[in-house]
């Protein structure tokens, strides 16, 4: 009797499955072919590639879920687009020297498994290495461009600023380099200054003091150079709200959206009341973050405030009372 090709065979061992092998062999089957069907009703599946997502057209199963976009990341709209952008490899980017087109040689002397290189290998790599480090910096501006976006990415680090905050800070330092404004001042300063800069640009602004903590000059002199580059470069840069700190001081805190809301608000008091003209944006937001704090019953001190935002206990207390001035002006 002539035994059946087709016919799938369980290995010996196997002949009681879970529930669920049983699934995977009745979805394996069911998928034999090249169009793919739903498990449930053997209905036809589309890719629903805006969410990410594998269902079924009849009944909405959903069979796969946050499925990998291997797509580039950028969209063309015509052919000419499309070659344009096209590319093989990573993006480039502004936050190294060479945009990201150079080699990196990992400084541990590891082959691809973790294994230990020979005497002759690691020796070959140091070779290797110090001619890569010549070729990557051709001249004192490409060594002076190196150093500088070394400096934003570490200063950002620190900072706990996000990536947009970077890529623009060195799209101004590159800005400040090519019109010739570092004569006479350090590479450090202007690449501090940058940062503060980009920080207040994106929203999501720092204090000098915060700023230079983290950098290699004094504040006077970032402040000195911040004023520089901004005028020569034209720069739009808006005065700091202080409701842009409220949300870093309120989680360093933990306190509650309660509490943010409720500081929000009161600054927003002050501005109406005119009590922001020539005071510290910081100053503002450390007080309005622990007069909310206190009005919605959550524990917290004028000590641990000023810890967290750098300022004095005594500059908290006094824009915590103008502040409530203003709160029951507005109520009166």
């Amino acid at each position: 009797m002539s035994e059946n090709t087709h016919t799938r065979r369980r290995p010996a061992g196997r002949e009681r499955g879970t529930a669920h092998e049983h699934q995977q062999e009745s979805e394996e089957e069911a998928q034999s072919g090249d169009e793919l069907v739903c498990p449930e009703c053997s209905g036809n599946v589309i890719q629903d590639e805006e969410h990410g997502e594998t269902v079924c057209e009849e009944c909405g199963l959903v069979i796969e879920e946050d499925s990998v976009d291997r797509g580039p990341e950028w969209r063309a709209f015509d052919a000419a687009e499309k070659d344009q952008k096209s590319r093989v490899g990573a993006p480039t980017t502004n936050t190294m020297h060479d945009k990201g087109l150079s080699t990196n040689i990992d400084w541990r002397d590891q082959d691809a498994y973790g294994r230990s290189l020979g005497a002759r290998q690691r020796q070959k790599m140091r070779r290797l290495r110090k001619w890569n480090e010549r070729f990557r910096t051709r001249d004192s501006k490409e060594r002076n461009l190196k150093q500088a976006l070394g400096e934003i990415d570490r200063m950002a680090s620190a900072l706990g600023l996000p990536d947009n905050v970077r890529e623009t800070a060195s799209v101004i330092y590159r800005r400040a380099l090519d019109e010739d404004l570092l004569p006479g001042r350090s590479i450090e300063g202007v690449s501090t200054s940058c940062v503060y800069a980009a920080a207040r640009m994106a929203g999501v602004p720092r204090s000098l003091d915060e700023i230079a903590e983290v950098s290699r000059v004094g504040k006077d002199e970032v402040a000195r150079t911040y004023r520089y580059v901004v005028r020569e470069l034209k720069l739009e840069v808006k005065p700091a709200d202080p409701e842009q700190y409220v949300p870093r001081f309120a989680s360093s805190l933990e306190l509650s959206e309660e509490s943010e809301m409720r500081a929000k608000q009161l600054l927003k008091n002050a501005k109406e009341k005119g009590v922001h003209s020539g005071k510290s944006p910081v100053g503002l937001a450390a007080a309005a973050v622990y007069a909310a704090a206190l009005l919605t019953n959550e524990k917290t001190t004028q000590a641990a405030v000023s810890e967290v935002a750098d300022i004095s206990e005594v500059t908290i207390r006094n824009r915590y009372h103008e502040l409530l001035e203003a709160e029951d002006g507005l109520v009166a």
